[in-house]
């Protein structure tokens, strides 16, 4: 293939896989992808050398890089083509009290796919889940990232105390505390006030806040206590709610 792409070799190169790498991208530069990419590349979409995929690295945009090398020794691309300019996404942190396994994973995978840029676990006392897997969640980020067409990957957090984050919270950093009880103002109105701001949302677990915990939060002065209407939704349809209305007022989506 030449080493300038064609408008037509572009148009074909539409829809080609994703891949999220580490490694700097740049025109002519030769990536060499990971044991997983390659093992997907050539079992799964038994690609070969010539074929096209797109390469992102949270940095430098998006690039089309056609498989120099593929066999035992591995899968190596070469950067050809930028077809996108790197862009952040809005300033948007989701804490969250983690709920059983399935759930967990879907939370992650749509929370990416709505433009999080942290993904934050707290354990509340309430928490059922005791424990996390950083690995797997990094995991999911990566690949809702790679197939909702981001250009970054959100920062995966390892999980905190409820009381530890309230402690080491930046209070520069609004944050709105879904808050199932009590007096709180609407979400899109929180979400309007915020202007796109540095923001943190708060959703607790299956079974809501312990009482302590509520007036704990709620006592901070950079914290604004936020209803997501009339029901009560699940602790993963709750975080999920709250970061669309959030991002449609305040986010990228507006």
């Amino acid at each position: 293939m030449s080493e300038e792409l064609n408008k037509t070799e572009l148009a074909e190169a539409g829809g080609k896989t994703r891949l999220y790498v580490t490694a700097d991208l740049g025109e002519g530069v030769a990536v060499t992808l990971d044991e997983g990419q390659t093992h997907y590349l050539l079992h799964v979409l038994r690609a070969r050398a010539g074929n096209l995929i797109s390469l992102f690295n949270g940095r430098d945009g998006e690039w089309l890089a056609e498989i120099a090398e593929a066999g035992k020794r591995g899968v190596t691309a070469t950067c050809r083509k930028q077809t996108a300019g790197q862009h952040g996404t809005p300033d948007i942190w989701l804490a969250f009290a983690p709920v059983k396994k399935t759930p967990s994973d879907y939370l992650v995978q749509k929370a990416v796919e709505l433009g999080v840029s942290v993904l934050q676990p707290v354990f509340t006392r309430r928490t059922i889940v005791t424990r996390i897997n950083e690995e797997r969640m990094a995991a999911n980020a990566v690949e809702a990232a790679e197939q909702s067409e981001r250009l970054t990957v959100p920062e995966i957090r390892a999980g905190v105390s409820f009381d530890k984050l309230l402690a080491s919270w930046p209070t520069e950093r609004r944050l709105l505390f879904c808050d199932e009880g009590g007096d709180a103002k609407a979400m899109t109105q929180a979400a309007r006030e915020s202007r796109g701001g540095p923001t943190g949302i708060l959703t607790g677990p299956e079974g809501g806040f312990d009482p302590a915990e509520r007036a704990a939060v709620r006592a901070l002065p950079f914290v604004v206590p936020v209803s997501l209407g009339p029901r009560i939704l699940r602790a993963d349809t709750a975080a999920l709610a709250a970061l669309a209305i959030w991002q449609s007022i305040a986010g990228d989506w507006s």
